[in-house]
């Protein structure tokens, strides 16, 4: 571990160990505050208010899951799929309480704590369009001691994984990995430009929410593997990237399925509402540290006296991407850019979100999540917990996060669901090919019409071409 990590570790344990009884609330209770609607009856309305979690709010309380955990999504075929599978997760199951309920504490683990031995990778840098470099970890052990493959083909599937916005590998991170590879996925790790020992040889950094990198990337990880399923998954900020690629490809991305742990989805409000100051200057610093050994290259175009006088992630992304020496845009500009969700419309990609009541970076979940979203696209699946923390959803060790394991149980039922459209689908297409050689005359019988009539009806899930 390199000094300034352990001096990291340090500041940020010591920054919220310092503020963290003062502000901690119990669980189920964050970010929830009592307020009396027009018509109500004053203090008994804001007891109920306050008896109820923020994921009991978001829900219509028709689909309950193990655990307390709620999936809020548009009603479809896919949906059902998904509902039963999450209802026979052990995964979703409540375990016993631990010292790590409190979500400051499953915050705290996941960021701060050392990383430890994790998987051995293979790195390869991939040169994109105009010179820079992203650099792709392939998992490549320890070997999984037997394998389950994903799809019918005998071959494994590709799991792109997409580290937060601040480009550092946290523990879950490298353990979905494991558990990936252990389940007969063959992961690999996507790294920015500058990012995680990856080399800046270009004066250009990718902002917040731009997919470009990100594209290169997955048509080159295509052309290695162009027989293989690809399924992505995003931690926290990084979820801004893979949610642009899947608005700006639409129906061409290659993408199977993906999901995304603790998502950031107002980006801009974001930014501006700010963080807990704990979180906020642990990022900053963070960012600052790893920037700091370009700040020569990145002198001609940022004011790196400026950048590193920063005294907020709003100032920080600001002063990097929209003052510049070059090229300078105004705040609303780059957000009209990098917003994730300005193409949302177009995804026709299954995503899942899993997103925790009490999470404390991202804040309450009624300002943070567009739950129409999820009401409204039947591509966008909310699985909402009331524990879980930022990117947290540990459990006692030495189990990993469940939210690892309802991921993979996620990707499995896609994969089993798209599976059974494609075999009835092509059903379909033989028994029509074959009524339609006959010359009839007047009606069919029942017997003959039924198994295409409730096609339509049971598999109602449709891809989208229209880009």
């Amino acid at each position: 571990m390199p000094p300034w990590g352990a001096a990291l570790v340090l500041l940020a344990a010591l920054a919220l160990l310092g503020l963290l009884a003062p502000w901690l609330r119990r669980p189920g209770r964050l970010a929830v505050g009592a307020r009396t609607l027009p018509g109500a009856g004053g203090q008994g309305h804001k007891e109920e208010v306050y008896g109820r979690s923020p994921a009991d709010q978001l829900s219509d309380g028709r689909e309950p899951l193990p655990g307390g955990c709620r999936l809020i999504c548009k009603p479809s075929a896919l949906a059902q799929c998904l509902l039963r599978a999450f209802r026979r997760s052990a995964a979703l199951e409540p375990g016993p309480r631990s010292w790590l309920s409190g979500p400051h504490l499953q915050t705290l683990c996941h960021f701060v704590l050392p990383v430890g031995p994790g998987p051995e990778l293979a790195r390869e840098y991939l040169q994109l369009a105009d010179d820079g470099l992203v650099a792709l970890d392939w998992v490549v052990g320890p070997c999984a001691r037997s394998h389950r493959f994903t799809n019918a083909g005998g071959l494994p599937a590709v799991l792109l994984v997409i580290p937060n916005a601040w480009g550092r590998l946290t523990r879950n991170v490298l353990g979905f990995c494991l558990l990936a590879l252990e389940r007969g996925y063959y992961p690999v790790i996507f790294h920015r430009r500058g990012h995680h020992d990856c080399p800046l040889v270009s004066p250009r950094l990718q902002p917040f929410g731009d997919p470009s990198d990100l594209k290169e990337a997955i048509t080159y990880i295509r052309f290695r593997h162009p027989a293989a399923p690809l399924f992505a998954v995003s931690e926290g900020s990084g979820s801004a990237l893979l949610l642009s690629y899947l608005g700006e490809c639409g129906s061409s991305s290659y993408v199977t399925g993906a999901a995304c742990i603790s998502p950031v989805l107002r980006c801009r409000e974001w930014f501006e509402a700010g963080l807990p100051w704990p979180y906020e200057r642990g990022f900053l610093l963070h960012q600052k540290i790893a920037l700091s050994r370009y700040a020569t290259a990145l002198e001609d175009t940022v004011d790196i006296g400026k950048l590193f006088r920063s005294r907020s992630l709003r100032e920080f992304e600001e002063t990097l991407f929209c003052h510049t020496k070059s090229f300078p845009i105004s705040w609303d500009t780059y957000w009209d850019h990098n917003d994730p969700l300005r193409d949302v419309d177009e995804a026709a990609v299954p995503v899942l979100c899993i997103c925790s009541a009490d999470d404390p970076v991202c804040g309450p979940p009624n300002h943070f999540l567009p739950t129409e979203l999820f009401h409204s696209n039947p591509y966008f699946f909310l699985l909402l917990s009331r524990h879980g923390g930022h990117c947290g959803f540990l459990r006692q060790e030495p189990l990993p996060a469940w939210s690892h394991e309802v991921i993979l149980e996620y990707f499995r039922a896609l994969t089993e669901f798209f599976r059974m459209e494609e075999k009835m689908k092509g059903l379909s297409r033989r028994r029509a090919s074959c009524l339609g050689g006959r010359r009839r005359w007047g009606t069919l019988p029942k017997w003959e019409v039924s198994p295409s009539s409730y096609l339509e009806e049971i598999f109602s899930w449709k891809r989208s071409y229209t880009r």
